[in-house]
């Protein structure tokens, strides 16, 4: 099963879309819709091939202010439509960080297939069921179906772990001290899927905590529609009938595949 989930969270772009390159660092891939939003516009370069914004810059302000001016165009086209008003970081290798080329509103993001970061808590009853939220209809990606407890995206230049506690406190009212025994985050996989919008390119970042029993979550940000508790086998069902978000059906079966390995 795990196998097959992976397989559907690596497709391909959208045809026609295009390698991204950010100050000569190749970082995303452009869907064709932006392409067309972006031609003409000063400091980016379209070819038949690729392309390429701020070429002859370098990270700084510069580069951001015209990060910023590719991000109002998209959202001018109507290309943005999951605009936040939140910056994220633009990475040239997203894996170690070692490079941040510049910052960018989260909304074109996928219209930009650049790289995100969502960190993952999967959160135990002491019982053994696992505590499982389902998302607003509001939400632009996987409206109503069921999530994680806590995942989120990490916020420009915000540490993983405190970006895990704020998601944490907003999603499902719980602080620091509720999580602390939680395992650290690891990176279990890299999402590449084509959304309607553009290409969902995000690092999996996950953790695992065993809550309290006097302890229930309860949503505070209005993203979440209900949370629940179930059995591993009520869940592996939901799975299987496509109930569950790719990311957090990975998460499920890969902690349950690894539990099971362990014992």
């Amino acid at each position: 099963m795990l196998n097959s989930l992976k397989s559907r969270a690596d497709e391909p772009p959208h045809a026609g879309s295009l390698p991204l390159s950010i100050a000569a660092k190749r970082c995303g891939t452009v869907f064709p819709d932006a392409i067309k939003a972006l031609s003409g516009l000063y400091g980016v370069k379209i070819t038949q091939d690729a392309v390429d914004i701020g070429s002859n810059m370098h990270p700084g302000p510069e580069l951001n202010g015209l990060l910023e001016n590719v991000a109002k165009t998209l959202r001018s086209a109507g290309c943005a439509p999951g605009w936040r008003d939140e910056l994220l970081d633009i990475w040239a290798d997203p894996e170690s960080k070692d490079e941040h080329l510049g910052v960018i509103e989260r909304g074109v993001m996928r219209p930009l297939g650049i790289v995100t970061r969502a960190v993952h808590l999967n959160a135990r009853s002491s019982q053994g069921n696992i505590w499982i939220a389902r998302r607003s209809m509001t939400k632009k990606t996987d409206p109503g179906l069921w999530d994680t407890l806590v995942g989120g995206l990490v916020g420009s230049l915000e540490p993983d772990d405190l970006a895990l506690i704020r998601e944490t406190e907003e999603e499902a009212g719980l602080d620091a001290g509720h999580i602390k025994s939680r395992t650290p985050l690891r990176t279990i996989h890299r999402m590449r899927r084509k959304i309607p919008e553009g290409y969902q390119n995000e690092q999996v970042l996950t953790c695992e905590c065993v809550l309290p029993d006097a302890v229930t979550p309860i949503n505070r940000d209005g993203e979440v529609m209900e949370i629940r508790c179930l059995a591993p086998d009520q869940i592996l069902e939901m799975i299987l009938a496509d109930t569950v978000t790719i990311e957090a059906s990975i998460v499920f079966v890969e902690d349950l595949l690894r539990r099971t390995a362990c014992a």
